[in-house]
């Protein structure tokens, strides 16, 4: 049984409160934090755009060395896709280290390791100064083979943590997990916490120290001057976008990086049953995706009877569930047999969501000056760890801004090159362009009129490519399928009814609004709906 309570709020239909139809427990149970409207022009020296963990950090820390700071969110704080992850805080990376050595080199794989240690200690260290109540726990991670897996690959990420620094132990079975792997890798001292009431300490933190935070403030036209908000000029000396996809940059980091949705339960289990702890699988390596999803678990406190278990994992390409026939719905039931195999102590499911992940090419995030700006900067590319990756981009672009030295910042450069990564490059190219044959197919339905109350489609053949939605009402609203980013057509997302991009990852609510980028328009509304 799932249970996502509550009705949703019109602002969770925009795209204000979530981007999506469900709600995550974390916004259930801590909802997003409103501040002022912009309503005037302003000026200030940093503008930082997005209010999930990259940017709140990017401003707490640029306010606490003393520069004037404004951030604008277009939702509200934790409405974009940091309030929809599951909050693991770990230096355990998904893209494994064996595979960022061969890619960029033992020493950077040594830098990556530290770099998002740093990341854990400054979010207890932020959590301790700031007393931010925000469940954080250090906790005991475990990754163990994935049965497509080979174990030669859990041996060989074991023995690189330990060369680059890692305090990690191999264990001969995995703890607390019902599972036929007889080994696993133990990541000592890593961390959890409730995101959405960290971003609110955060946010109050930022505020205290002389910051402003807009919300329900949309920013457009950005460039190195700085950018409109809600048709307001706030002018700036440097502009940070950390907005998940960033919103500046229209072709060249979408072509280093892919969307990814991974979808997540979190199941009731009898209080003190299962231990705090993190666990992973390593992926299946036989997936359909360049990427090779993996299951994540954790938990979390939940009331006076019962914890929550939350797993996630089944992921694809946004906008394209059906390349493996399996429905975006029916993830949910894979998610939900997977998890109860292992851990039996699971009762019935409370919450379910999906995500937004943006896996770059060759392992490492986007972090630093925009390519071609020299005041304009970007984070992105968090792929599974964008807790500590989200806290790094803020650590590393305020140090880029105030001047101070830095040892990760060719690291995450957003203008490396990228030419070590080809196969996995090409292996994305491919897919990406082989969306654009959509133009030449019929898409979901026939007609409007075969849509029930509550469902969309894309409909139409041909350069007629139609994104209808059939509200509660049976009222038709109808855009055009064409993502305003780069003429891809949208696919409906049935579960968290939305049309989203199977090309960029842009995401537009049923009404056709933008909810992701790197879209910055809607789907253009068409007059007069019709059934046929």
């Amino acid at each position: 049984m799932t249970h996502t309570p509550g009705s949703p709020a019109e602002e969770q239909f925009s795209g204000e409160l979530t981007s999506g139809e469900h709600l995550s427990y974390w916004l259930a149970s801590a909802m997003p934090v409103a501040y002022k409207t912009l309503d005037s022009d302003l000026q200030t020296d940093v503008l930082v755009i997005g209010g999930g963990i990259a940017g709140l950090t990017t401003a707490y820390r640029l306010a606490s060395q003393g520069r004037s700071v404004v951030l604008v969110e277009d939702g509200m704080i934790g409405s974009g896709e940091s309030g929809r992850t599951t909050g693991h805080i770990t230096h355990a990376l998904d893209d494994r280290y064996y595979h960022i050595k061969k890619l960029l080199g033992e020493e950077n794989a040594r830098l990556a390791a530290a770099s998002h240690t740093l990341a854990i200690d400054w979010i207890e260290k932020i959590v301790d100064e700031e007393d931010i109540d925000c469940e954080f726990k250090r906790v005991d991670g475990y990754l163990f083979l994935h049965p497509s897996d080979k174990a030669e690959s859990l041996q060989d990420e074991y023995q690189l943590t330990h060369d680059i620094g890692l305090n990690t132990k191999w264990l001969s079975s995995v703890p607390d997990i019902l599972d036929d792997a007889n080994a696993c890798i133990h990541f000592p001292n890593q961390a959890q916490f409730h995101i959405m009431k960290y971003l609110r300490g955060l946010a109050a933190s930022f505020i205290k120290k002389g910051g402003q935070i807009y919300t329900r403030s949309k920013a457009e036209d950005i460039d190195k001057n700085g950018a409109k908000v809600n048709g307001y000029t706030v002018k700036a000396n440097h502009i940070v976008v950390a907005t998940n996809s960033p919103v500046n940059n229209r072709v060249t980091i979408h072509t280093k990086q892919h969307a990814y949705r991974t979808y997540v339960i979190a199941a009731a289990v009898p209080k003190g049953s299962v231990p705090f702890s993190l666990w992973w699988d390593t992926g299946n390596v036989k997936s359909e995706w360049t990427a090779e999803p993996y299951h994540y678990v954790r938990m979390t406190s939940y009331n006076e009877d019962y914890d929550l278990l939350i797993a996630g994992g089944e992921d694809h390409k946004t906008g394209q569930a059906d390349k493996e026939h399996i429905s975006e719905e029916e993830r949910y039931f894979r998610l939900i047999a997977w998890t109860s195999k292992r851990f039996p102590q699971m009762k019935h499911v409370v919450y379910r969501w999906s995500g937004q992940v943006l896996e770059p090419v060759d392992a490492m995030a986007f972090i630093g000056k925009n390519p071609g700006d020299d005041n304009v900067y970007i984070i992105t590319g968090d792929s599974g760890n964008g807790m500590t990756h989200g806290t790094l981009g803020g650590l590393v672009v305020s140090d880029i801004i105030t001047g101070e030295p830095n040892p990760y910042i060719d690291l995450y450069d957003p203008a490396r090159k990228t030419v070590k990564a080809a196969s996995d490059f090409i292996s994305e190219a491919k897919n990406m362009t082989a969306q654009y044959t959509d133009w030449l197919k019929s898409r979901h339905v026939d007609a409007a009129k075969d849509l029930a109350n509550g469902q969309g489609g894309v409909v139409g053949t041909g350069t007629k490519k139609l994104a209808v939605y059939r509200d509660e009402s049976g009222q038709l609203h109808t855009c055009s399928a064409v993502c305003t980013h780069l003429g891809c057509i949208v696919h409906w997302n049935a579960d968290e009814k939305t049309f989203d991009c199977p090309c960029h990852g842009s995401r537009f609510t049923k009404y056709g609004d933008v909810i992701n980028g790197p879209a910055l328009e809607p789907l253009k509304k068409l007059d007069e709906p019709k059934d046929d």
